[in-house]
């Protein structure tokens, strides 16, 4: 099941080490080398989505009242300079939320609280995720750490695909189980048509229920990585009817 979302004590310093390494990946690679990962990006494309991102959620944490518009990547630096421009960024957006209070009033996208720790868990995953996207064009891909990958999962079930941004529209029903074997951590979740629910280990127990159901038990970071469709189920150790688990992809 989901965990109550961390604190700035654990957000921030987990940004500011997956930053770095982005940082670290983006520099050693060229602009236009290709990211496997993200087949129709380039380098350049991974920087300007991810300072983007930064840019714009910035502009949220300083008028909370409601979304501004999605920034554009025309125009933006290009080359080594397009790093650079990442890097002003990003340094922006860590000073922002160091500063601000996690409960204080922010619009998001999700069926969540709209306060501002909204924005820290989901800058760090989504560094995370682009990190390890830069490190796979460098050929130097390294696992999520764990207790950031939990995080990650969780949000899949209980942000992304609640709102509705699934990698498809599904219509199983069942009950899928996933195991962190790293984080000493599950999940229990029932797939009912389009609908997914988070659910507590003894909700399940009923033996009339007679939907299939699925097990995936892996690092905490393969789960993830596997959710957001970076790489296949089957890195996973899987039982039960496999198909279930492709209602549970993002990104």
């Amino acid at each position: 099941m989901s965990r109550p979302h961390a604190t700035k004590d654990f957000w921030m310093p987990a940004l500011r080490a997956e930053g770095a390494a982005f940082y670290a990946a983006v520099e050693e690679a060229t602009p236009e080398m290709r990211v496997p990962s993200c087949p129709d990006w380039t380098v350049t494309n991974l920087v300007h989505h991810l300072g983007s991102l930064y840019r714009w959620v910035g502009a949220i944490l300083s008028a909370p009242e409601g979304p501004p518009p999605r920034p554009s990547t025309e125009g933006l630096p290009t080359g080594k300079a397009a790093v650079e421009w990442w890097h002003r960024e990003y340094d922006q957006l860590l000073g922002l939320l160091d500063k601000v209070d996690m409960d204080a009033p922010a619009w998001n996208w999700a069926p969540q609280p709209k306060r501002a720790g909204f924005w820290h868990r989901r800058m760090t995953l989504e560094t995370a995720v682009h990190r390890w996207d830069a490190q796979m064009a460098i050929a130097s891909g390294e696992p999520i750490e764990a207790a950031v990958a939990v995080e990650g999962v969780s949000e899949v079930l209980d942000t992304w695909l609640p709102a509705g941004r699934g990698h498809t529209s599904h219509t199983r029903q069942g009950v899928v189980h996933l195991q962190a074997v790293d984080a000493d951590h599950e999940w229990f979740v029932r797939l009912r048509g389009s609908g997914v629910a988070l659910l507590d280990t003894a909700t399940i127990l009923d033996t009339d229920d007679h939907h299939p159901r699925a097990h995936a038990a892996g690092t905490a970071s393969d789960l993830m990585l596997a959710l957001y469709g970076r790489v296949r189920f089957d890195v996973l150790d899987i039982a039960g009817d496999a198909t279930l688990l492709d209602a549970l992809r993002t990104g």
